[in-house]
C-alpha cells in the first residue's frame, strides 16, 4: 500500500500541483505557452523520424518541411516571451503529445514500411495537426482578451501554418497514399 501512494504522490499530485497554480486567465495562458512549448519540442524530435519510416517520398518531405515549420514556431513562442512582460514559460511535458508520438511509434514499430504505413502515418500526423490546431487556437483567443498583441499576431500566424499542414497531408492522403495503400491491401 506504501507503494501505491508513493506512485500517487510521483505520477498524479505534481500535475495537480501545477495546474492547482492557475487562479487567473494570464496564469492559464502561460501554462498553455508552456504546454505548447513542450509539445513543439518534442515533435521536433519526431518528426526526422516519421520522415525517415515513410515509403513515400512526397510525405517524407510534407514531414521534412513541417520540421522547418515547427523549428520556426519555436523561435514564436520565444518571441512571445521576449514582447510581452510578465510571461516566464514553465519547466514541463506536454503529456498529451508525448502521447500522440508514442502512437505513432507504435506505427511504425507495428507495420511493414510501405504504403498502408503511409497512411497510418498520415492519420498520426494529422491527430497531432488537429491538437496543435486546437492549442494555438486557444492561445491566440487568450492573447486577444489579455491585450497580447504582439503574441497574438504570432500566434495566428503559427496557427494558420498548422491548418495549412493539415490541408496539405489530408491532399496527400486523397490524391496519392490511401489509394495506394488501398491497392497494397487488395
Amino acid at each position: 500500500m506504501k507503494q501505491s501512494a508513493s506512485l500517487l504522490a510521483r505520477n498524479i499530485l505534481p500535475r495537480r500541483i501545477r495546474f492547482m497554480n492557475i487562479k487567473t486567465v494570464e496564469d492559464l495562458f502561460i501554462h498553455l505557452l508552456s504546454d505548447t512549448y513542450s509539445a513543439e519540442k518534442q515533435l521536433t524530435k519526431a518528426l526526422s523520424k516519421l520522415a525517415r519510416a515513410t515509403s513515400n517520398e512526397k510525405l517524407s518531405q510534407a514531414f521534412q518541411s513541417h520540421l522547418e515549420e515547427t523549428q520556426g514556431q519555436i523561435e514564436r513562442i520565444d518571441q512571445i516571451v521576449e514582447s510581452e512582460s510578465g510571461i516566464k514559460l514553465k519547466r514541463m511535458k506536454c503529456v498529451a503529445m508525448e502521447g500522440l508520438i508514442e502512437e505513432a511509434n507504435e506505427v511504425i514499430e507495428s507495420t511493414e514500411k510501405n504504403e498502408v504505413r503511409d497512411a497510418a502515418l498520415i492519420a498520426a500526423a494529422q491527430k497531432v495537426e488537429h491538437y496543435e490546431i486546437a492549442s494555438y487556437g486557444t492561445l491566440a483567443t487568450l492573447a486577444e482578451q489579455l491585450g497580447y498583441s504582439k503574441a497574438l499576431k504570432l500566434l495566428k500566424e503559427t496557427l494558420d501554418e498548422e491548418k495549412q499542414t493539415d490541408l496539405k497531408l489530408t491532399d496527400l492522403a486523397v490524391s496519392n497514399v490511401n489509394k495506394s495503400a488501398e491497392r497494397k491491401s487488395k
